[in-house]
């Protein structure tokens, strides 16, 4: 909002700094622990929202402190331990100790591109009609869930309106957390910026946010 910063709708993090030929990677680490987190993926009870939930988890602290590809690194790690595939011991020192059984085999380097590239398809069928239908008047959800959602802190217990209905897709509430993909009816919502922001937003802005079903309340 007027080029100052803000992280998951809290703000005070200061100006937008724009870098004029922004390299991609601004160092070499940065892109080996991209490629890195991209192979290392498809194991144990990994999916996209759970990849997602262990960068939530870092402590505060820590995630403020840390720039965008160390969250990475700290996620893909947890996401490894999580799995069983790696020890602390392993990731203190550097070093693999021998598997007791022979290791699934790596991703080849020339199938991460491919494999990134062609995304995940995280939509679904469903023989239930959508609860709402374009124009519908809404309330979000006033939630604070434990774990992963994506309703923005921001965005919650704010009307709207239907803008757009998308079809059905994975809910990433339970699918981080290895609860069933429980697909849901997605929905594009427009909400005012006066709503979100307070009386000195634009009136003539808006906000459309993809939300689910189920945070979503008629009124």
């Amino acid at each position: 909002m007027n080029g100052v910063h803000d992280l998951g709708g809290m703000d005070g993090f200061g100006a937008i700094v724009i870098e004029h030929d922004e390299p991609v990677f601004h160092q070499a680490w940065q892109a080996r622990v991209f490629g890195i987190a991209n192979a290392a993926t498809g194991g144990p009870g990994w999916t996209l929202d759970f990849s997602r939930h262990t960068r939530e988890r870092i402590p505060p602290a820590l995630y403020l402190a840390s720039g965008y590809y160390q969250r990475w690194l700290i996620g893909r790690e947890a996401a490894l331990l999580a799995a069983g595939l790696v020890t602390t011991d392993e990731l203190s020192s550097g070093h693999a100790k021998p598997p007791p059984s022979p290791p699934k085999p790596p991703a080849a380097p020339d199938t991460v591109w491919p494999n990134l590239t062609t995304g995940y398809n995280a939509e679904r069928s469903m023989e239930t009609a959508p609860r709402f239908a374009v124009g519908d008047s809404i309330m979000t959800r006033n939630m604070h869930p434990i774990g992963h959602t994506r309703l923005p802190r921001y965005a919650r217990a704010k009307p709207g309106r239907v803008h757009a209905h998308r079809g059905v897709f994975v809910l990433p509430d339970t699918n981080a957390h290895g609860q069933g993909e429980n697909p849901e009816h997605l929905y594009t919502v427009e909400i005012a910026a006066g709503a979100l922001w307070g009386e000195t937003a634009n009136k003539q802005d808006k906000v459309y946010l993809d939300l689910w079903e189920s945070y979503l309340n008629a009124i």
